[in-house]
């Protein structure tokens, strides 16, 4: 396993032969609180895995042993002047956003608070594991604000209007059990199994072709939410960019002479 650090507070791990990268919040004094320094370096790893042909799956996890993220740094933000929290807005959307735009699979791995930007971060990942300790919610209308990170537009996608309303309006956080009923997030595992059950679906997902998945995601993302018509024809396009790569002959040759494929990744 290969370590990098990128600014104080973001470490990035490559598991194995480096086809899993765990992306891990490190501000554990501050509960992984999102920073201006910490968003800026969440942003520089994701544009830095996003660049590496290598990886095919990302797990984003926390070293805090409480916490995933408790969310935007109340502390700071306490001393911004108007505009100080203006020039902090393109720095932090660009966290969220460089999570989200990660162009192969995510899981995110979550234990204790994952609250505000926290959560929103989850909600940016493909798929949540959590364990019985998380605490999940966006109650940022009781600070004054409303979720900033993807949160009103991520958290319906997931839960459907109705629900997402609720959950925003009341600010209410949400235990495991609840979470995992709701829908908030997709697997409940043994307590402190959180990491490892990422690290191990991630493995499974980067068993397959490289290409594949970039295309599978692009598609799944880029068709939701369209009618299906439209839908039809995003899922085309992907196929047909797939469809004569290095790795399609390999796959069909590695079925039918019952191998392993070796993925050229083109």
């Amino acid at each position: 396993m290969s370590e990098e650090r990128f600014g104080d507070f973001v470490l990035v791990r490559r598991h194995g032969d480096g086809h899993v990268a765990e992306l891990a919040l490190d501000r554990p004094k501050a509960m992984n609180a999102v920073s201006t320094a910490m968003a800026r370096s969440v942003a520089e790893a994701c544009a830095a895995l996003a660049e590496d042909r290598g990886v095919r799956a990302v797990v984003l996890t926390s070293t805090h042993e409480r916490a995933f993220c408790v969310g935007a740094d109340l502390k700071e933000r306490n001393s911004f002047s108007d505009a100080d929290l203006l020039r902090q807005r393109p720095v932090t959307r660009g966290a969220y956003t460089s999570v989200l735009e990660l162009p192969v699979p995510t899981i995110a791995a979550v234990h204790g608070f994952a609250l505000g930007g926290g959560f929103e971060l989850a909600l940016s990942c493909d798929v949540i594991v959590a364990d019985p300790t998380a605490v999940v919610g966006l109650p940022e209308v009781s600070v004054g604000v409303i979720p900033g990170g993807g949160g009103t537009q991520l958290l319906p996608r997931r839960v459907g209007a109705a629900r997402a309303a609720e959950l925003v309006f009341t600010a209410r956080r949400v235990e495991a059990a609840e979470a995992r009923e709701l829908g908030l997030v997709d697997q409940l595992v043994d307590e402190g199994e959180d990491r490892a059950e990422a690290l191990e679906l991630a493995s499974r997902m980067a068993a397959n072709s490289p290409v594949g998945l970039r295309a599978a995601k692009r598609a799944l993302r880029l068709g939701h939410g369209l009618d299906l018509r439209a839908g039809l024809e995003v899922e085309d396009a992907a196929w047909r960019a797939v469809a004569f790569s290095g790795d399609r002959a390999e796959g069909v040759a590695a079925f039918n002479e019952k191998r392993a494929p070796r993925w050229p990744g083109e």
